[in-house]
């Protein structure tokens, strides 16, 4: 086997268990929410946790990957992490699942700069384009994640056992997969950030993946609820299953579509497509229309992220892991800011014509992927 295809594969193994453990724990919050007897909001405020925590992670993050090898961060960070899923199950208190919670997003955080920052240096061993297939096995990783967790709760197995049973077999898998990683890529440029000069590059990028990562967060948040309210389907759990499954799908095929249409036609077919998608959803609120405008929009958001923090690799006045921190920063906020701003339009409005903020989102991308082009034409 050729060396480069086993860093591939072990930098895959990360990307998959990452997307494991995070829809592991996810689906469990029904669970949590039940042992903890806590209502709604105050799920909301203990949820918040997150992005709050990962915009922390993301400075030590960028630092980590610049300083040394970005295997280290990456194990190191996926061994904390795996471990901090672990104490969830034991989380008897708010405040204890608080700290659990921090720490997971913390972690996770450390672990996707490392992630992201190798693979565009795997890619750089490949002629065809394989970023996207990272990020299609993160989301594999998470509808498996699902399926285990809906047959372990089919089985009656407590959550303690379901969290130490991913904790065991990912740990070696981690060991395993760390060994084959590249090795010396630390950068030894471009490793301080600039807060007075602003480079439009990352800028105009930073911009692209915030819309990209407002689409992605409405619909994790609020697919379920648009099938159930709008729709008015008992099985409301089809639109997100349905847009997760095209997401995947597309992420597997982006690295294809790319060779064949450019990075700058890809970036405006995906804008098109959520645009389409959602207006579709919107205009005829019905189930087969919603899901195929679902689908449409898991098709469009799908490519958008990793094509994204590969353009970061290319920034001339930033290392790769400074400047996918920062296009990170961009993506949480969006991902933060994303759901709340539905919610404000539906209370307001309603939730079908709050859906029309997505497609304005979506549609955004256009010029402003035009403009990243032309800037980078200047560079």
């Amino acid at each position: 086997m050729e060396q480069r295809t086993k860093r591939r594969i072990a930098l895959s193994a990360y990307f998959f268990l990452t997307g494991v453990g995070f829809s592991t724990w996810t689906s469990r919050i029904p669970t949590i929410k039940e042992n903890l007897q806590i209502n709604e909001a105050e799920l909301g405020s203990i949820l918040l946790v997150m992005p709050i925590a990962s915009i922390l992670g993301l400075p030590l993050s960028g630092v980590l990957v610049t300083k040394y090898e970005t295997r280290w961060p990456m194990l190191l960070g996926f061994l904390a992490y795996a471990l901090s899923l672990y104490t969830i199950a034991y989380a008897e208190t708010v405040t204890m699942l608080v700290i659990s919670v921090f720490l997971v997003a913390f972690f996770m955080r450390i672990v996707n700069i490392s992630m992201n920052t190798q693979a565009i240096t795997v890619q750089k061993l490949f002629t065809k384009k394989i970023n996207g297939s990272f990020h299609a096995l993160w989301s594999l990783g998470g509808i498996t994640g699902v399926g285990i967790t809906t047959l372990l709760i089919w089985l009656d197995v407590s959550m303690k056992a379901h969290l130490l049973f991913f904790t065991l077999v990912t740990l070696p898998v981690g060991f395993w997969a760390f060994t084959r990683l590249i090795r010396g890529d630390q950068s030894s440029s471009g490793n301080k950030f600039t807060i007075r000069k602003p480079d439009p590059y990352i800028m105009s990028l930073g911009l692209l993946i915030l819309f990209a990562a407002i689409c992605e967060g409405g619909m994790f948040d609020w697919s379920g609820i648009y099938f159930k309210e709008v729709i008015g389907t008992d099985i409301f759990t089809f639109g997100f299953l349905l847009f997760m499954i095209c997401m995947t799908i597309s992420r597997f095929i982006s690295d294809w579509v790319i060779e064949r249409l450019g990075m700058k036609g890809t970036f405006t077919c995906c804008a098109l497509l959520i645009g389409l998608g959602i207006g579709i959803a919107v205009g005829f609120p019905s189930l087969y229309p919603a899901m195929a405008g679902f689908a449409l929009v898991g098709f469009g958001t799908a490519p958008i992220i990793p094509m994204a923090l590969l353009q970061a690799g290319e920034s001339k006045k930033y290392s790769t892991g400074i400047a996918v921190s920062i296009i990170a920063t961009y993506a949480t906020s969006g991902m933060l800011i994303g759901p709340p701003i539905i919610g404000y339009l539906a209370h307001a409005m309603n939730l079908r014509m709050a859906f029309l903020f997505l497609l304005l989102m979506g549609l955004g991308m256009i010029p402003v992927s035009r403009l990243f082009f032309r800037i980078k034409s200047k560079t």
